[in-house]
């Protein structure tokens, strides 16, 4: 452990980069947030960090490390901001990215749009090759053909070149020869191997995979490597660690070849910190409800820990449907996406009815009321208008909102043409959003088999706490709890995150055959894999820890469930406990279990990971702030008649036993907690605020 006291954490997000700085010798945190710089990512995070190194006085020797998480490789996706890239396939395959599956994201649209494919047709180039599934060669890879292809590809202007040939992941010997020659012929490509990157059944997908991470490899490198640069023009000498989609953190020799795996770095840090928050107030199973600058999302969390899977999509050509964007085949913590943020961009469409995103006014111009230039509504300017949000405190009275900005704004594109008063037009479209995005939360855990109204909420992001309440009661959830420091959770939660990361096999065999010796060997060198990219991440040897999960589903079926194998059963080879541990899990899931069907599984994923780091949820400051007297302003409350003078309580003021009663604005640097009349908050030891709906 190094003598260094300070750990910061770094989360990107679309509107604001959120910063929080941990003291490891008496658990203070202190917080931070500045606005993103879309162009260039690294200097908002170095900007930050030096204001608050500047701030609290602290040298730069004094820092441990940094751990960020970001949005750039999702962005990179999303925007096609990647760099050209080329495939090399199995002859006959090339075409396997546009067929995708015989899955229809939209049955009954003949006009339906499906993603493009990150890679044009003139630069998936075929090879003769052929892998058997049980890994035997059935045509061995014509070379000359071979390189003729990386010779194709480096004359199209390729930077970058994925591999991804038949049944690669039961056997790698092709696509390494192929490596070699690429190497040879065409020095200097990026080159990312789908037996590297994601070695699973399913060509389409893990094509798809392979081709996003080599898409965005050399982007995220150089990004990686100014980023480095200025850390250490700073003065910060420590490693920088990164966030990963399952909500472990890795070195960055580890991000630099798996960028990929960053795709939902922030949010999975964001629901780190809620289980942190639910388990502190005596609430396992929590509905996370994270809703920052761009968009709002969802995840459920049972018994402190979050659902997961190992399939993801991103860039989808219609938001909310899945199956619309490209499949990727990573470990990530399962989060849907509900709804608009606070910069989402509102509009009046062609039926008369107000419209919230999906385009964002981000950080640049941003809302209305930030004066940076947007002219056109937001939420935050509709939170604005209608009282919870204070021009004048905004960021701690870092930044100035303009009310007559949002007015204007809202009265232009909202007011007039549907022949309301601003107010009315702002609280429709405060309501639109909370209505939206609790009516993709109630389907969200419907299709997961789970009632919403059992959990309890914890808001998370600058917006979240504003509009919990009124999601709350369309859901009909009955509390919320919310933390301190909600604005910055996600930076919060790397600091709580351990140095993990999921190694995932590929491997298809009937439970009944399952050679247990072949899967000892094979978790035995995933594990001595694990232990050797921890110690490179500074782990000491005996500090880890080994999970290993099956994806298993009942033989004939198209989807899978995950389940952790007890480690007996696997050192003994008791297939009776390996089924049970699929069924409890399948039970939990469809409701049913089929105990006459044979099981097969479907890949392997063992899990090692360092020691959890401890954080303590009651240190918010280092400073004993002083606390200004209570204000009220005007808030918007139509079950109260319309504007009510409300109390407005600095969340720095409140210690455990405090109760507020609604309607109350509850008031910190990052994000407003607004509570409706008929609202009951009390704060617990972990300074959280237990709302009783």
């Amino acid at each position: 452990m190094s003598a260094a006291p300070f750990r910061i954490g770094v989360d990107i997000g679309g509107t604001f980069t959120d910063f929080v700085l941990l003291d490891t010798r008496d658990g203070t945190l202190r917080n931070g947030k500045v606005l993103t710089t879309p162009a260039a990512p690294e200097q908002a995070v170095l900007t930050g960090i030096r204001q608050m190194l500047e701030a609290h006085g602290i040298a730069p020797a004094d820092v441990q490390h940094v751990i960020h998480g970001t949005t750039l490789v999702a962005n990179a996706l999303i925007e096609r901001r990647g760099v050209p890239t080329g495939l090399i396939t199995t002859d006959g395959f090339r075409d396997v990215v546009e067929i995708g599956t015989e899955l229809r994201h939209d049955t009954y649209d003949l006009f339906m749009r499906v993603p493009e494919p990150l890679v044009p047709r003139r630069r998936r180039i075929e090879v003769p090759e052929r892998i058997l599934p049980d890994g035997g060669i059935r045509t061995p890879l014509d070379e000359p053909a071979a390189r003729a292809a990386a010779r194709d590809l480096a004359a199209q202007g390729v930077q970058a070149v994925a591999v991804c040939f038949l049944h690669a992941f039961r056997n790698a010997a092709h696509e390494r020869r192929m490596a070699e020659i690429l190497a040879e012929e065409a020095p200097g490509l990026t080159l990312c191997l789908s037996s590297d990157v994601v070695p699973e059944i399913g060509e389409y997908e893990r094509a798809s995979t392979t081709i996003g991470n080599a898409y965005v490899l050399p982007v995220f490198r150089r990004y990686l490597a100014r980023l480095g640069d200025g850390l250490r023009g700073l003065g910060l000498t420590g490693p920088l660690y990164l966030m990963l989609s399952d909500g472990g953190t890795v070195g960055e020799a580890t991000a630099a070849r798996h960028p990929i795996r960053l795709v939902q770095s922030g949010p999975a840090g964001g629901v780190r910190a809620t289980a942190l928050y639910g388990a502190a107030a005596g609430t396992p199973d929590i509905l996370c409800f994270d809703m920052g600058g761009t968009t709002a999302k969802a995840c459920l969390i049972e018994g402190g820990e979050p659902l997961r899977s190992l399939d993801f999509e991103v860039a989808r050509v219609d938001r909310f449907r899945k199956g619309s964007g490209l499949p990727l085949k990573v470990p990530v913590i399962e989060m849907i996406e509900i709804g608009a943020g606070g910069g989402s961009i509102a509009q009046v469409d062609r039926l008369g009815l107000i419209r919230v995103g999906p385009e964002s006014a981000s950080s640049d111009p941003g809302p209305a009321c930030y004066g940076l230039g947007g002219s056109r509504p937001t939420v935050t300017d509709a939170d604005l208008v209608l009282g919870y949000l204070d021009a004048g405190s905004f960021l701690g009275g870092d930044m100035r909102l303009d009310v007559a900005a949002a007015e204007r704004a809202l009265r232009e594109h909202l007011a007039d043409p549907l022949g309301l008063s601003v107010v009315d037009a702002a609280w429709a479209l405060h309501e639109t959003v909370n209505g939206n995005m609790a009516q993709a939360a109630a389907i969200h855990a419907l299709e997961k088999a789970r009632r919403i109204e059992s959990y309890t909420m914890v808001p998370i992001g600058g917006a979240g706490p504003v509009h919990a309440a009124q999601v709350c009661r369309k859901l009909g959830i009955a509390k919320l709890v919310a933390p301190a420091g909600a604005g910055v959770a996600s930076a919060f939660g790397f600091l709580a995150s351990p140095i993990s990361f999921a190694f995932v096999r590929g491997w298809v065999a009937p439970l009944a055959g399952l050679d247990f010796d072949a899967l000892r060997t094979l978790v035995g060198g995933l594990e001595a894999e694990g232990l050797a990219m921890l110690a490179e991440a500074g782990v000491a040897p005996g500090a880890t820890s080994r999970r290993v999960i099956g994806a298993l589903r009942y033989s004939g079926q198209g989807f899978q469930v995950e389940a952790e194998i007890p480690p007996a059963a696997l050192a003994t080879g008791d297939r009776a406990a390996v089924r049970a541990a699929f069924e409890e899990r399948y039970l939990q899931q469809y409701g049913r279990t089929e105990p006459g069907l044979p099981v097969e599984c479907v890949s392997w994923q063992v899990i090692m990971a360092g020691p959890t780091p401890g954080v303590s949820l009651t240190a918010l400051s280092g400073e004993a702030a002083a606390v200004p007297p209570l204000r009220h302003r005007p808030a918007w409350f139509p079950e109260a008649g319309g504007f009510v003078d409300t109390p407005v309580i600095q969340r720095a003021s409140l210690r455990p036993g405090d109760r507020v009663a609604g309607p109350a604005l509850v008031e910190e640097r990052e994000s407003t907690l607004v509570l409706p009349p008929g609202t009951v908050a009390l704060c617990d030891t972990a300074l959280n605020l237990v709302v009783t709906l």
